[in-house]
């Protein structure tokens, strides 16, 4: 772990955030793979009113997930903080506060997204053929909440000490038990939605496992001792500061994503299929752009505890040329192979072009998303959480609700909705470009 934490103070830059990222990517990657292979299962053997309903349950989903991830944040900052500066003490104080909200956090969340999943289904208009299945599959995976929560904290936990490998060795395991439960709860014993639902959980439970028994074998000074767990209320207060701002933030995001979803609802089962499958390919992009935005939360947060201001800096313009790169080269790809990568998903020509629809209106700006999400990250990483909210709040949240309620009833097409995606990526990267700046210099004449 000392190497770990030592190629992020120390080293070329370029070189450590790749390799601290990969591990990130790939296990994003595999979490996206038996997600994808869900969809694709569902997809080829059950048919495209399953697909609907899958995709119409992972809206919500993603709501309550996003939440609980972005308040997360503020662990990765405060425990890569207390390990760069090797306060070890309030790191353990860190580490246990933390699986404390998760734990909470997922009791809370499985009983009231299990009473009020009907009504989540309801207010989305979700077409009448597929809400039965819609309900079966959200309250199975509502009753495993608390398994992706704790999950998603003890990463962060070691993500924030430079471990990145671990997590990705843990999803890998995980991906390959879904991919097999999928074969044997839907494929031979055919329970469709329901067999999708439970190979999802138990993958997710068995995560929860390794991730925990990791953080159990950490060195002697800070590791995980369940019967010593204690929760510190000045910890709690710090992690929210810094990660309620951000958890609010992506729920808001998920508010207005919920209202498109809703009016790409009213369009019939082919587009929410078709929207269902880009959103696996679009998993893949944001797969990068979550790998960058951890790794330089984590960059910044050790190099300031370690008072390496320079390196910080450094880092972020680093860590943004990548990201920027990468998401022109994705772009890409997907728009030359779209086509024969929606085949993967379903055979079904109408669900395809629509999926094709969606991708050709947003792939071409995803390198929009690298601007605003790594300045967010970075300045979370120095505390500045406040503005950065409000200006992702307004630019992703308030002009994308906006655009679905005065634009779209006059535009009715699924073009017209998705638009509102580029828009609101466009408006707030140049809002926090201008933000960032702005606090960077004030930075620099603080620590020079």
């Amino acid at each position: 772990m000392m190497n770990q934490r030592n190629s992020i103070t120390e080293g070329i830059i370029w070189k450590q955030l790749l390799l601290f990222c990969f591990p990130i990517m790939l296990g994003t990657l595999f979490q996206q793979l038996y997600n994808a292979v869900d969809v694709i299962v569902v997809g080829q053997f059950v048919g495209e009113k399953a697909l609907a309903s899958v995709g119409a349950s992972s809206q919500i989903v993603n709501m309550i997930v996003n939440l609980f991830v972005g308040i997360s944040s503020g662990t990765t900052v405060i425990v890569s903080r207390f390990y760069g500066g090797n306060d070890f003490s309030k790191l353990k104080k860190a580490m246990d506060t933390s699986i404390i909200i998760a734990f909470v956090g997922g009791i809370i969340f499985s009983v009231l997204g299990f009473i009020f999943t009907p009504l989540f289904l309801e207010l989305l208009k979700t077409p009448t053929e597929i809400i039965k299945d819609s309900i079966l599959y959200l309250r199975i995976y509502f009753s495993g909440l608390i398994f992706i929560f704790i999950y998603n904290i003890a990463s962060s936990i070691l993500r924030a000490m430079g471990d990145s490998k671990r997590p990705l060795y843990y999803l890998i395991i995980c991906c390959f038990v879904n991919i097999f439960l999928d074969i044997i709860l839907v494929i031979i014993f055919h329970l469709g939605v329901m067999g999708v639902a439970l190979a999802t959980i138990i993958a997710q439970a068995i995560s929860c496992y390794f991730v925990i028994k990791a953080l159990m074998n950490l060195n002697e000074a800070y590791r995980f001792i369940f019967k010593n767990i204690h929760f510190h209320q000045e910890i709690f207060n710090s992690i929210c500061y810094i990660g309620f701002p951000a958890g609010f933030q992506s729920f808001m995001n998920s508010i207005s994503s919920l209202l498109m979803a809703s009016a790409i609802n009213v369009l019939g089962t082919n587009a929410v299929a078709g929207n269902t499958a880009y959103a696996k390919l679009d998993g893949i992009f944001w797969m990068i752009s979550t790998a960058f935005s951890v790794a330089i939360a984590t960059f910044v947060g050790q190099n300031f505890g370690a008072k390496k201001y320079d390196r910080m800096k450094k880092s972020i313009w680093v860590c943004l040329g990548l990201d920027i790169g990468l998401s022109i080269g994705l772009s890409f790809f997907f728009l030359i192979c779209g086509p024969l990568l929606f085949y993967l998903f379903t055979n079904n020509s109408k669900v395809i072009l629509r999926g094709m629809e969606v991708l050709k209106a947003i792939a071409p700006y995803y390198v929009l998303v690298a601007f605003y999400e790594i300045f967010t990250s970075a300045l979370r990483g120095m505390d500045d959480v406040i503005i950065p909210m409000i200006i992702n709040i307004i630019g992703l949240c308030i002009i994308r609700i906006l655009w679905i309620l005065l634009i779209v009833p006059k535009h009715q097409s699924l073009y017209v909705i998705i638009l509102s995606c580029p828009i609101s990526w466009f408006i707030t990267a140049i809002l926090l470009i201008i933000y960032f700046l702005y606090k960077y210099r004030k930075f620099n004449k603080s620590y020079n």
